[in-house]
């Protein structure tokens, strides 16, 4: 890949890097989306971001609503496994959108944007949906941040949108400077949900946490293994990892 362009939003500084058949934005030497013409899985987050969302115990979601969206990399795995699922996105920065629409296609995704702060968003909301996943984190000098940690209000906020039957469910970076907000959100919904269950992998620095009345086994992941085409797609689908912890 090559740096193609470097671009300053609102919220962040970050780096286009294209090939002839991939296109990346990098946050501090990070990948902060990922977009490939053929494939659709990276063998990082965003495979476990999408995992996540297909859990719930009625069946495959019919709307889901992502509270971070950068360059759409989960949806996309999402829209070719769910062609007819409901997508909503809420997303601060409509800079990195606008990128995201002009190098990653995001727009083929049919998804309904509002560049908006999501807390703010969540506040007025009324609406309901299959899943609701927090991907809310914001670029700093030198690693990413959550803007808020996860409190009893915020909570109240988020499980007001999940239907009943539903999930919701939060990445969390891992390692050194992220143990504490990872420790505090694992508590929290294990205090406020009957199952809660992680989700990572190998290569990733990730963990998703997803919680609900009732969160599938490893089973229901398997019955969308069939639906990729790409050996390495299969591959990466084949190494997530899921555990209960509540």
């Amino acid at each position: 890949m090559r740096r193609a362009g470097i671009f300053n939003t609102r919220f962040q500084s970050l780096e286009l890097w294209k090939s002839e058949m991939a296109t990346e934005f990098r946050v501090e030497g990070a990948i902060h989306a990922s977009y490939h013409q053929k494939r659709f899985l990276t063998g990082l987050a965003w495979d476990i971001i999408a995992a996540s969302t297909l859990l719930g115990e009625n069946g495959p979601p019919r709307s889901i609503l992502m509270l971070g969206l950068a360059g759409g990399t989960a949806f996309r795995v999402l829209r070719h496994l769910l062609p007819n699922c409901r997508f909503t996105a809420i997303d601060i920065d409509s800079e990195i959108v606008d990128l995201a629409r002009e190098h990653m296609a995001l727009d083929e995704l049919g998804i309904e944007i509002h560049t908006i702060d999501a807390y703010l968003w969540l506040e007025q909301n009324r609406q309901k949906f299959d899943v609701v996943f927090d991907d809310i984190y914001l670029a700093g000098k030198t690693d990413v941040f959550r803007p808020q940690a996860w409190n009893s209000e915020l909570l109240v906020h988020l499980r007001r949108a999940v239907a009943p039957g539903g999930l919701l469910a939060v990445n969390l970076v891992t390692g050194v400077g992220h143990r504490k907000m990872q420790s505090l959100t694992r508590k929290i919904l294990c205090d406020a949900f009957p199952c809660v269950k992680s989700l990572t992998t190998a290569a990733g620095m990730n963990e998703v946490l997803v919680a609900g009345h009732l969160v599938e086994s490893r089973r229901q992941l398997r019955i969308y293994g069939a639906s990729f085409d790409d050996r390495r797609d299969r591959m990466f689908w084949e190494r997530i990892s899921l555990k209960r912890i509540s």
